[in-house]
């Protein structure tokens, strides 16, 4: 599809696993992505989420 990448294409591009990506994917944390049968799709021009988990922990100094 146009204007779309696949879970593959989104962990290379934004260097971390497919596995990472479904996961983002699953729990709404990619805006516009889209699960069609068996597969995600993912906007091709969509930013990969910040872990705001792993900044809060930090900031609790």
């Amino acid at each position: 599809m146009n204007g779309y990448i696949t879970v593959q294409e989104a962990a290379v591009k934004w260097g971390i696993t497919p596995r990472q990506v479904q996961i983002l994917c699953k729990t709404n944390r990619i805006d516009g992505a889209i699960r069609m049968s068996r597969i995600w799709i993912i906007p091709e021009h969509a930013e990969k989420p910040t872990n705001n988990k792993r900044k809060a922990a930090y900031n609790n100094d």
